[in-house]
């Protein structure tokens, strides 16, 4: 993505999440700048960390002793509770000098668990606050420090590219110089070199499909912007098949909520499912189930109701599945419902055996 999108994508993120965007890009190509930019138009107060010439003590504070109990102060740079709005933008992360540096910075730049705020040490943020990192590629071309797994697989990574289009807009509002801007409309390659290498250890994991349910859930990014997100939360290819599975919708598989709340409009889909798309709908049947087992009784003539069109050896694993969830097992053991899972507890039974 150029500046422009990325100032677009930053934005959407910080107004309605707290996650924590990661921009990601060759020098002077303006990941600074638009960052201060999309600061101006939320009308955000911007706080800079360098954090190449910062230490421990410069992120955590001074320690000093107050009775018996040993306390950090607040630094400077550390935004109170009622100050504006503010965006702190971790710069340079991948430039500390120090690994403590590194290590220290690690939890602040974590999203908050639900309900907690984002912490430093013994300080916390106030919501109202969000935090923004930067960083150069580790492509052997700028000495950075290589950041672990653990770390990039808590921020959403934004790649930017230079594109001239976007930079011409920027000269113009800035009134850079003409006879510069006249070059460089004929000589655009003269700019930052697009395509180099920006390789980051980005794949899919539980907490990266975590952020990618708050996004969606959250945020609304243009279409050819969104896979670009996500791929730098869970890996291009990850992104990719998540992106054609949303576009599929003649082969994406019955959710629990289609199953328990629609039978009358989605049974005929249910009954001409392949086995392998009926497996991923009695997946997200059992999760859910186990998340929420009360049922009405509506659902629950619904969930006999798929459960009696299922193959038999899916049936029985289904419904050995539903017998260890006790509010459930109570419900489809009824028996008004023995022609459809008498057999299947019968089998289970004499394995049990």
């Amino acid at each position: 993505m150029n500046v422009e999108q990325m100032k677009n994508v930053v934005k959407e993120i910080i107004a309605k999440t707290d996650l924590t965007p990661c921009v990601v890009g060759h020098r002077g190509v303006g990941k600074s700048a638009g960052i201060i930019q999309a600061c101006r138009d939320m009308d955000r107060r911007y706080v800079p960390l360098r954090l190449g010439q910062m230490e421990v003590g410069d992120l955590v504070g001074i320690p000093f002793r107050e009775g018996g109990v040993m306390h950090w102060s607040r630094p400077s740079w550390w935004p109170s509770d009622d100050a504006p709005p503010t965006v702190i933008h971790c710069d340079e992360l991948n430039r500390a000098q120090q690994e403590d540096t590194l290590q220290a910075i690690f939890q602040f730049v974590e999203p908050p668990a639900e309900g907690m705020q984002r912490s430093l040490h013994t300080h916390q943020l106030s919501r109202r606050h969000k935090v923004v990192v930067s960083i150069n590629p580790p492509d052997g071309t700028y000495q950075v420090a290589t950041l672990d797994r653990a770390l990039i697989d808590r921020m959403v990574m934004l790649f930017v590219e230079t594109d001239y289009s976007c930079w011409a807009r920027y000269a113009a509002q800035r009134e850079l110089a003409g006879d510069v801007r006249g070059f460089l409309a004929g000589n655009s390659g003269m700019l930052a070199r697009q395509g180099a290498p920006m390789d980051l250890q980005v794949e899919p994991t539980e907490r990266g499909w975590e952020m990618v349910s708050i996004l969606r859930k959250n945020c609304r990014f243009p279409g050819d912007l969104e896979m670009e997100v996500y791929a730098g939360i869970v890996g291009q290819e990850a992104a990719i098949m998540f992106m054609r599975w949303l576009a599929d919708h003649q082969g994406r598989p019955l959710t629990a909520a289609e199953v328990l709340n629609n039978w009358d409009q989605v049974a005929d889909r249910a009954a001409a499912q392949r086995d392998d798309i009926q497996a991923a709908t009695i997946n997200d049947l059992s999760a859910t189930l186990q998340a929420s087992p009360l049922l009405e009784a509506e659902q629950e003539a619904n969930l006999v109701a798929y459960i009696a069109l299922l193959p038999r050896d899916l049936r029985f694993g289904f419904v050995k599945t539903l017998l260890k969830i006790p509010p459930v097992a109570l419900a489809i053991a009824q028996d008004k419902y023995d022609a459809v899972v008498f057999d299947a507890i019968q089998t289970i039974s004499k394995d049990l055996r």
